[in-house]
């Protein structure tokens, strides 16, 4: 019983209505994330983003507002037994039903030199569509947050040459049927880590086999981009609203060239037709 309590006291607090729940279900209803009679495989890494997407949609099928049915996922790529048993005792003290799928992903890109990380994720990304298609689910859900939105957008511009959003959902290309989908887009790192220390979880930081000191690495492009941006809070408190936003306001007759459906369309396509400035 003691258990059961426990598990309930997770999600019955006010913080994680207010900061948690209620960003979680604007993103899905403004986003049209779910219909009735979906099937969601909910992706989880180990780490206190996934776990807490597990909890939310637990939380959501409680309302049972309409129905869909949750599979909740784990997919091992190689974990170290310590990563694995961890994962496995959170799931259980949360109350996550989970399923392990064994991989060998973590060996398969070990002797990879140039960019092992992103064939990894590429890698990891279609197993889980794979085995979601197996299991009857239309649609895998991921963990990104709010955060890890702004951090991409502004990492593609300073790194990448490029102004590209991470979507909210996204149809998929090579499993035809399937969706992804990311209902944790409004909800903000800070509010995930004060949910997590509350409730004295511990999760993974990093559970790749071969960057398992990862928090420590101040090096990483996604860190550095993480520090930019709370300096510069520092001065304009607004600055992760405006980078957010600003990926909703691209104004196309002020940009130089963009992409859409694979074809380049530049400024001075239809320069003569345009009106003059006012």
């Amino acid at each position: 019983m003691n258990d059961m309590n426990e598990k309930r006291e997770v999600t019955a607090s006010r913080a994680f209505k207010e900061k948690l729940f209620r960003p979680f279900t604007r993103a899905i209803v403004e986003f049209d994330m779910i219909h009735p009679y979906d099937k969601i495989a909910v992706c989880i890494s180990g780490g206190k983003d996934s776990m807490l997407m597990a909890k939310l949609f637990q939380e959501l099928k409680r309302h049972d507002k309409f129905p869909f049915e949750l599979a909740f996922i784990v997919m091992d790529p190689g974990y170290n037994p310590e990563n694995r048993k961890m994962i496995e005792d959170n799931a259980e003290k949360l109350g996550i039903p989970i399923q392990i799928v064994d991989t060998k992903i973590f060996d398969a890109v070990y002797k990879i030199d140039k960019s092992p990380c992103y064939l990894c994720a590429r890698m990891r990304r279609g197993w889980l569509y794979k085995y979601a298609r197996e299991l009857g689910c239309n649609k895998i859900a991921l963990g990104h947050h709010y955060d890890d939105v702004i951090e991409t957008n502004l990492m593609g511009m300073l790194w990448g040459g490029q102004i590209q959003t991470m979507m909210p959902k996204l149809r998929s290309q090579n499993y035809e049927g399937m969706e992804l989908i990311r209902p944790m887009y409004y909800v903000r790192e800070r509010d995930i880590e004060n949910w997590r220390d509350k409730n004295e979880l511990t999760f993974l930081r990093c559970a790749c086999r071969f960057t398992e000191a990862c928090e420590d690495d101040n090096s990483s492009k996604r860190l550095e981009t993480k520090l930019l941006i709370r300096e510069l809070k520092k001065t304009n408190p607004r600055v992760e609203a405006n980078i957010f936003n600003s990926m909703r306001n691209v104004n196309i007759d002020t940009v130089l060239a963009y992409k859409q459906h694979g074809d380049v369309h530049k400024f001075t396509d239809d320069y003569d037709e345009r009106g003059g400035e006012t």
